[in-house]
């Protein structure tokens, strides 16, 4: 791996001149606040997939986080830099895919799980490798292998990432898909090794590709949401089957989502305040790629009631319309500081002012009846405020991310598109289109859920 650090890319991703990276060099022995705070001075960082300067494999781009969120500074890890296990070898496909965050080892420095499911080993290719990277008062630093439990070929270990305390013991544990099932890596994972416990998780007929993880029930364990494609009747469909966290990980209730393409995208978070987590999970295939959102809400043993959201839905700007991909990107955040979380959704593939595929980016609030789409908002290019103009092919809102970066109380809008990625700031009245800021290139991308 390399490790390398310097003044932030431009959009074009030009090379720029290496600076030093000055960063402080103390952390508590307390677990740190944030899970993706790399180099433990108080403030997130983004991991964002990257390939430079010939690298083959892949690599990540750690961009530090400032008071103001993403700052100038970063670096760039992959398999040739010191302490990383394998080799930087043309497709891997090395940190392209999931990338999760937690303090592992709970030193005080966020650690960042990462995964390379085209990583062929010996004769097996699609094998694919897991490795936690270890954060520092310098970012991240070295790494160590998570054992494959079940190797074989095309198996794309490690394709889907979580993480949580899914035992309830009070540490850290990891989740990872690995062909048709997923293993959940239990009893503490350290720069020595992993610990000896795994708890494979199957469900006939489902092919896992997501991991969703969060608090759906109020014990102190983390509860884990496996998402993938189920054939039945000879069309291919979506299911989510809810796994209740504990000290042996329990099979729950399963959510079907209608027809399926290849990934979903899911959260967690309390939208009504009852004290149970809900599940939304966006599935952009759903009625000839429409798009849907629907809301499995939590409650004492699991996931039960389900809501369902789409562009028809009463306060949601605009109708269903083929290819709109509602619900592609999901982010959960509290815009204006009443206590519910807010849900952004993208729909990448909107028309916009008659440009195909623009993109737009909704946004519902939460309530103590839970999400609706009563008082939602709408962004695209062509609101006030936003810079540039519809283009075709924007796939404006492809990555959404809420975040409050600036520490205001709000968390703030990040949109990903392919001209021009912006934030939109929170506020007492939620998304506002005043104040809103260009962002490099590819840094929406490097926010984790």
């Amino acid at each position: 791996m390399r490790l390398r650090t310097a003044t932030l890319l431009t959009t074009a991703l030009t090379a720029a001149t290496l600076t030093p990276l000055t960063l402080p060099t103390t952390a508590t022995a307390a677990p740190a606040t944030y899970a993706d705070d790399f180099n433990g001075d108080g403030y997130r960082d983004y991991a964002g997939q990257q390939s430079l300067d010939g690298n083959k494999g892949g690599s990540v781009q750690v961009t530090f986080g400032t008071a103001e969120g993403p700052g100038s500074r970063f670096q760039i890890v992959d398999q040739d830099s010191p302490g990383v296990p394998g080799s930087d070898e043309r497709g891997d496909s090395w940190a392209e895919g999931t990338r999760v965050a937690a303090d592992f080892d709970r030193d005080g420095y966020g650690d960042l799980a990462v995964s390379a499911v085209n990583e062929k080993v010996g004769r097996q290719r699609g094998q694919g490798a897991v490795t936690v990277l270890w954060g520092s008062p310098t970012g991240l630093k070295g790494g160590t292998a998570v054992p494959n439990k079940a190797p074989g070929a095309q198996k794309a270990f490690g394709d889907g990432l979580a993480t949580g305390d899914f035992d309830g013991d009070g540490k850290p544990d990891l989740a990872a898909t690995n062909g048709g099932s997923v293993y959940v890596y239990k009893g503490g994972i350290s720069r020595t090794g992993v610990g000896s416990s795994a708890q494979r998780l199957a469900k006939r007929g489902l092919t896992p590709t997501d991991l969703i993880a969060g608090k759906v029930t109020k014990d102190r364990a983390t509860d884990l949401v496996v998402v993938g494609p189920v054939v039945r009747d000879w069309q291919e469909t979506g299911d989510a089957w809810f796994v209740k966290g504990g000290r042996t990980l329990k099979p729950g209730a399963t959510l079907r989502l209608g027809a399926y393409a290849d990934s979903a995208n899911g959260v967690i978070a309390d939208f009504d305040r009852n004290g149970y987590g809900d599940l939304a999970i966006g599935n952009y295939a759903d009625s000839k790629y429409k798009g849907a959102v629907t809301v499995w809400r939590g409650g004492r043993t699991g996931p039960g009631a389900t809501a369902r959201i789409t562009q028809g839905t009463p306060g949601v700007a605009g109708t269903p319309e083929k290819g709109d991909r509602f619900g592609g990107s999901l982010s959960a955040g509290d815009t204006n500081g009443d206590g519910y979380p807010d849900l952004a959704v993208g729909a990448e593939s909107e028309t916009v002012d008659g440009t195909r595929r623009a993109g737009g980016v909704h946004v519902l609030r939460g309530g103590a009846s839970g999400l609706k789409g009563t008082g939602s908002k709408w962004f695209a290019r062509n609101s006030a405020g936003i810079p540039g103009s519809p283009g075709e092919a924007d796939r404006f809102g492809s990555t959404v991310r809420l975040r409050d970066t600036d520490r205001d109380g709000y968390a703030d809008l990040y949109v990903h598109g392919e001209f021009d990625p912006v934030r939109l700031p929170g506020s007492a009245s939620g998304i506002k289109n005043s104040g809103v800021s260009r962002v490099e290139y590819g840094i929406v991308e490097g926010f984790l859920q």
